[in-house]
């Protein structure tokens, strides 16, 4: 079998065919491997690598290591130019290999210089260190190319010294380990070689220490970092075994806490450099760094990783493919984008194989000899060379053209208008009249935009800033004069936008974003203009500036599940550090609420639909907290909480607004003696985790009062305890609470017990006489705190509050009757049901659901839109009658 896929392969080969015609290959070995995907194991049982470590065996063990290297690329290439292993198997099994060589190499060395000197101990731990070998570039992605060498960096934990008779300091013996590990892979024998080792990103490259601990790297990070160290730690990625740190000091350099749109810049000069170098040497047909090549599909793909990462843990990944997908699953790329460019990344990355495959040489520059031309083509699946050109034109010029959208430089686009004529600054301290006629001539208010223009650059903020930063806010100035033009409240929306960005000028990386994405302005302006609600929200929360460039900003269709599932998969990314997952909470319910919002503004949602989702998505918080936090407990005596989360009053009645606060109930069955100090842990760090405001913002603010016996109750109580308070001991206002309580998440078993408790508290037969009493007495109460001004929608008399105390007294007094009452469909409903019913009059209840409807539309609008003021009309004061008729009507009483 091996010899039929050997000779299918021979012609794409001169590699190949001298191996076979040298007979330099274990054709017995290669019957097995070319059956199936190559693993760790084949190579750890190809030789005694252990038995020569032990003996010291360098000559044998390097031998080795080059014979196996043969027999690796063979099995790989021929799998490949045979059609059996896609790109993903090519790579992986190289990268296994290159893995598996340098963990030999370094064993090997840690033992031979172990002999001589002992071994290495750390001054501060007085533990037993070991080298660090981390691979670099598409060895760290395992994307490594046949014929490619490997980019390694050395690091040790902590320095000290040797502990045998000729001590030696740990800088030292890490340098002799790393040589011994080069020469044992680079060097170039009778056999061959196994890798060619580049050790050129390192700190300080060919002129740096050739090892260095780890507070030698996170000091140099921190200090002399440059970008496009960034750009090449992405992929770094730790190959040996030993206990180490290295994650945590590099993962701050190379991902930003937030949004990163400087990365930009730095990417479109690490691209230029790169198309210099390609000019100069004629290098237009190399399919790697060539335009439309390799390297510019991972350029697509880690620029997104460099501005999100820090933001979306998931893409803190090392491998291209994984990341497009991944960037398609979160909606950044199309899925149409998404998939053209992995196709085209396979086809040049098939086309890079073949062209190494040839003469196991590293290049990626296309033939120019007919036969090797034609040769090329063939292994590639097609009749012609220029059939294959053709191919691989397209794709080249479709990756471009992506690469353009991505990083091409706005100011190459850009055409000039009379607004980039001003200095700003000069402008207002100069020229008040030139800029006032000019404002004018703009449609803008001009005294209202150089006071307030005037107002920022004689700031404190503004003087303060870099000369840098203040030129970046001069540059973009034009843009925002322009963008508030377009709207239809031109100096409104300008003040705004000034403002706005008077509060984000020291986050350069948020001016950065408006200045390279100028769609993303023309949004904003959009947004702001028509809301100071989200013009304010926005600037407590700038990181949503990324939301403005995606689509589905706009889409109001919304997989809930898709969604609670992608953020508990970035939760999980978080790998346990606890400040990163409330971050990543926040970031989420916020970028969730800013869609929401600009919908609403566009009036794609009515005011109940809204409330369903902004309830929807606390669902979805509170439940994804509470399952990550109580895996991240310790001790704790069962596998998944025997615990639910009722939500009471608007989170109950699925009646939240943006800015409503949560009003939860925890309820637990479980008899384990450490129950309820594990449950108390577990609410005590959910609601610290909702509550507590970070560094990205606040979540919720969170109520327990409604809990048996209020603030004097225990934080978490049993199904028993509840159902023996409501039965026993809770007050009426608590069964009113009870009406617009439901099982949010948790146990589910839990949430069927609270169900059935409410069930039964809620139909049971009550003294109507006492009950209308205890009501009203309840309503009377509030008046002192909450007077009933005609402009306050929620407490004036025929408001908000008495639709909510008229359903509530309708479901207690007459759910024993119509337990169909009892159901959590929210007040407008339950009126029509007890319409129905006859328990009030239709017209009535018609009444009192068109006024509810008012009351949170226009307390909605108020809050969303440019509405401070709820004015009192002769709309709102018929609504506020309607209501008070039916209270008199239930009530049958004169409290009105």
């Amino acid at each position: 079998m091996s010899t039929q896929y050997l000779d299918q392969a021979r012609p794409y080969s001169l590699y190949l065919q001298r191996q076979l015609d040298n007979q330099r290959l274990h054709v017995d070995c290669l019957d097995a491997w070319l059956q199936r995907p190559l693993s760790l194991t084949d190579f750890e049982q190809f030789a005694p690598w252990q038995e020569w470590i032990e003996a010291r065996n360098e000559e044998a063990l390097a031998r080795e290591l080059r014979i196996l290297r043969r027999h690796v690329m063979v099995q790989i290439m021929t799998r490949d130019l045979c059609r059996l292993a896609p790109l993903s198997e090519v790579t992986n099994s190289i990268t296994i290999f290159a893995d598996f060589a340098v963990n030999i190499a370094s064993n090997y060395a840690h033992h031979h210089y172990q002999h001589m000197y002992g071994q290495p101990i750390g001054s501060m731990s007085g533990e037993v260190q070991e080298l660090t070998v981390i691979g670099m570039g598409k060895m760290g992605g395992y994307e490594l190319n046949v014929s490619s060498d490997i980019d390694l960096i050395f690091v040790f934990p902590e320095s000290g010294e040797t502990e045998g008779k000729r001590p030696r300091s740990n800088v030292e013996f890490f340098t002799k380990v790393g040589q011994k590990i080069i020469a044992l892979l680079n060097d170039l024998t009778a056999e061959g070689q196994v890798f060619r080792v580049d050790m050129r990103l390192r700190p300080d490259g060919e002129s740096g220490a050739l090892v260095l601990s780890e507070s030698a790297l996170e000091r140099y990070l921190i200090t002399q970092g440059r970008e496009w160290e960034r750009y090449a730690w992405i992929k770094g990625r730790i190959i040996t075994a030993g206990k180490n740190d290295i994650a945590n000091l590099v993962r701050p350099f190379v991902y930003r806490k937030y949004l990163d749109f400087d990365a930009y810049e730095g990417m479109r000069s690490l691209h230029s450099q790169i198309r210099q170098e390609v000019t100069k040497k004629g290098m237009t047909d190399n399919i790697k760094l060539g335009a439309g090549g390799i390297r510019e599909v991972e350029f697509i793909a880690q620029i997104f990783q460099l501005i999100r990462g820090g933001r979306v843990r998931q893409l803190q990944r090392k491998d291209t493919q994984g990341t497009l997908t991944l960037l398609s699953q979160l909606g950044i790329l199309e899925h149409k984008t998404s998939d053209k460019l992995l196709e085209a990344y396979r086809f040049l990355r098939d086309t890079e194989h073949r062209l190494q495959y040839w003469d196991d040489q590293q290049t990626q520059t296309l033939p120019e000899q007919e036969h090797t031309q034609i040769l090329l083509a063939q292994s590639m699946g097609f009749d012609t060379y220029a059939s294959f050109q053709d191919a691989l034109n397209e794709h080249r010029q479709f990756v471009n053209g992506i690469f353009v959208q991505v990083l091409g430089n706005p100011d190459e686009q850009d055409t000039q208008t009379p607004l980039d004529t001003y200095n700003w600054e000069e402008s207002v301290d100069d020229h008040h009249v030139q800029l006032r006629e000019f404002l004018n001539q703009q449609g803008f208010e001009a005294d209202t935009i150089i006071n307030r223009l005037q107002t920022i650059y004689q700031s404190s903020r503004y003087r303060h800033l870099s000369n840098t930063a203040q030129t970046r806010v001069q540059k973009l100035m034009p843009h925002l004069f322009a963008a508030a033009s377009a709207t239809d409240h031109a100096t409104k929306t300008l003040i705004r936008l000034l403002d706005f960005v008077d509060t984000i000028n020291r986050r350069s990386s948020y001016l950065a974003l408006l200045e390279e994405k100028p769609e993303a302005l023309k949004r904003l302006a959009h947004i702001i203009g028509d809301s100071q609600w989200l013009a304010d929200y926005l600037m407590r929360h700038p990181i949503l500036l990324d939301d403005l460039l995606g689509k589905q900003l706009w889409v109001k269709e919304h997989d809930w599940q898709k969604s609670c599932q992608e953020l508990n998969a970035n939760l999980c990314a978080c790998h346990g550090d606890v400040e990163a997952q409330m971050d990543a909470l926040r970031h989420y319910q916020h970028s969730q609420v800013f869609r929401l919002a600009v919908q609403d503004l566009d009036n794609l949602w009515t005011v109940e639909a809204i409330s369903d989702e902004l309830s929807l998505l606390a669902d979805c918080v509170l439940s994804s907290a509470l399952q990550h936090l109580w895996s991240g407990l310790k001790n704790t005596h069962t596998e998944t909480p025997k615990i639910a989360i009722i939500g009471y009053g608007k989170l109950g009645g699925k009646e939240l607004a943006y800015a409503s606060d949560l009003d939860l109930v925890f309820i637990y069955d479980d008899a384990h003696p450490d129950a309820y100090a594990n449950y108390s842990r577990l609410i005590t760090r959910l609601t610290t985790w909702l509550s507590a405001t970070t560094a990205a913002g606040g979540l919720y603010d969170v109520d327990l009062r409604l809990r048996p016996d209020g603030d004097a109750g225990q934080i978490g109580v049993s199904v028993d305890a509840f159902r023996k308070y409501q039965l026993e001991k809770a007050w009426t206002w608590e069964h009113q609470s009870l009406t617009r309580a439901r099982f949010v998440c948790g146990d589910e078993a839990v949430g069927h017990m609270f169900e059935d408790i409410r069930h039964q508290i809620l139909t049971q037969s009550r003294d109507v006489k006492t009950l209308k009493t205890e009501i009203v007495a309840m309503r009377d109460k509030m008046l002192p705190t909450h007077p009933p001004l005609e402009n306050n929608v929620k407490y004036a008399r025929g408001g908000i509050v008495d639709v909510e105390f008229m359903v509530q007294y309708l479901v207690l007094a007459h759910a024993h009757t119509f337990p169909q009452l009892t159901q959590n469909y929210g007040n407008i409903a339950l009126l029509g049901m007890a319409a129905a019913e006859n328990l009030i009059s239709v017209k009535l209840a018609e009444q009192a659901q068109t006024a509810y409807r008012h009351y949170r539309r226009v307390q909605h609008l108020s809050n969303l839109k440019d509405h401070s003021e709820i004015i009192v009309d002769s709309s709102l004061l018929m609504n506020y009658q309607n209501v008070i008729e039916l209270w008199h009507n239930l009530f049958d009483i004169n409290t009105v």
